[in-house]
């Protein structure tokens, strides 16, 4: 028996012992391009037809990703990432209209970019024989067309992992998330337009080949594969159908219908929200009046009951550009601030996981409150919370979002007043603003004047 000394024999006379590069490489190919792709379905109208789909539907979760981005106040340094270079979005005052703006384009970016993962997944599935194209590169526009697939697939993975991960508050990267999706988002966009520009004619020529109708009406036993194509998707030796083309778009379709359904609940209140399984705000938390989804509870931001008890005072300043004149400091109790006129708005608040709930708020409008400070008619509004700590425990507000008739410094919610959760003793609420941005726990309101510095 040979043991770890023996010699290594020497191969045979005919040489098939030899190390064959050429054959080994023939081999790698056939694994790659052999029996493992033999699905009949495969073709460029399935792909078309599912790429359509992606065409209409990434568009809208690229710009809502976008103004969601805008809506946090990129130019008073609040977004994340602030510095973003020559990529950064031309600066504008976020509207305050429709209230619920902010609701929508947040709900819609999460909602429908996880609707759409088992969308992206079968369009990976039906092009993947593409992927292990042999050779790798035969012409420059075949390489430009490979490396706008290779950041299309790469990108559109890593902003949905990265996403999904985010919502689940399971920050399993080492890296920070706003910053990674935001470039993410632009080379993904960047290759997605290269990648259309290319493949459109293409696409489109696919599309009219075969008759929708009668694909939806052709069973598995019936299913035959597409014509060869230039772009092998069509296998080359296909093997008997598994399921048929209306099979795979039905299954498609179902799995995006029912991330749909598990999903689509966070943004709306009533029963639809029992059903947000996947997300974790998307349950009602616990009952009553402040019975609604929390972000970040008082425990988790070190607020006690120390802190917003009878010695609590909101403070009102003025910046000091108003003039020693106009300039004063008020400070308020929160009896002293239930004796003011009160406002009530129903209202909602969004956040950027996607969640958001519609409720009825009670508090002092913030117009009122910059007549107070000396000035009437501000710029911007810095409200800073008794929060210790944190990247949200203070924001800038805009000149339209402090003198909108509903913005108000809640101090009730419902009828009641604030849990030390929401807020207690009084928090931001404005319309279509970020929920990050409806500051809790509010200790100070410097209003700006015209003219003033931001910061």
């Amino acid at each position: 028996m040979p043991t770890t000394t023996d010699p290594v024999p020497p191969p045979p006379p005919d040489g098939r012992g030899a190390v064959d590069e050429v054959g080994v490489a023939r081999r790698w190919r056939g694994v790659l391009r052999g029996p493992r792709w033999r699905s009949p379905v495969r073709g460029p109208w399935l792909t078309s037809v599912l790429g359509a789909v992606l065409l209409v539907c990434l568009p809208l979760v690229i710009v809502t990703g976008l103004l969601d981005y805008a809506a946090y106040g990129p130019r008073f340094g609040q977004a994340f990432p602030s510095n973003v270079g020559w990529l950064r979005l031309p600066y504008f005052d976020w509207p305050t209209r429709p209230s619920w703006l902010f609701r929508v384009s947040q709900g819609l970016h999460v909602a429908l970019g996880i609707a759409l993962i088992p969308v992206i997944l079968a369009k990976l599935w039906s092009v993947i024989p593409k992927l292990f194209a042999w050779p790798p590169v035969r012409s420059v526009a075949q390489g430009l067309e490979r490396l706008t697939l290779l950041l299309l697939v790469g990108g559109i993975l890593f902003q949905t992992v990265t996403g999904l991960l985010n919502v689940q508050y399971a920050y399993l990267f080492g890296f920070d998330f706003y910053t990674a999706h935001y470039f993410g988002a632009w080379v993904f966009t960047a290759a997605l337009v290269v990648h259309v520009a290319l493949k459109l004619p293409r696409m489109v020529t696919a599309l009219r080949s075969r008759s929708p109708r009668a694909e939806l009406r052709t069973s598995r036993a019936d299913t035959r594969p597409e014509p060869p194509d230039p772009d092998g998707l069509v296998a080359p030796r296909p093997g008997p159908a598994t399921m048929s083309r209306r099979g795979v778009l039905a299954l498609t379709g179902g799995g995006s219908l029912l991330l749909a359904v598990l999903t689509v609940g966070q943004s709306l209140d009533g029963p639809w929200r029992r059903f947000a399984l996947l997300l974790p705000r998307g349950q009602r938390p616990g009952d009553g009046p402040n019975g609604f989804p929390v972000n970040r509870t008082a425990a988790a931001a070190g607020i006690g009951s120390a802190d917003v008890g009878a010695d609590w005072r909101l403070e009102l300043g003025a910046g000091p550009e108003a003039g020693s004149g106009a300039a004063r400091t008020v400070r308020l109790s929160r009896d002293q601030l239930l004796g003011l006129p009160l406002h009530t708005a129903r209202l909602p608040i969004a956040c950027v996981e996607g969640w958001s709930t519609l409720q009825t708020w009670t508090g002092v409008r913030l117009r009122d409150l910059a007549a107070l400070a000396g000035v009437p008619d501000p710029a911007s509004a810095r409200v800073e919370s008794i929060q210790r700590g944190g990247l949200f425990n203070k924001a800038t507000l805009q000149a339209n979002q402090v003198l909108d008739a509903d913005s108000l410094l809640a101090l009730r919610v419902n009828g009641v007043d604030l849990s030390l959760d929401h807020g207690f003793p009084a928090r931001i609420i404005v319309p279509a603003l970020p929920g990050v941005h409806c500051t809790k726990w509010v200790g100070r309101i410097e209003f700006r004047p015209p003219g003033g510095t931001d910061g």
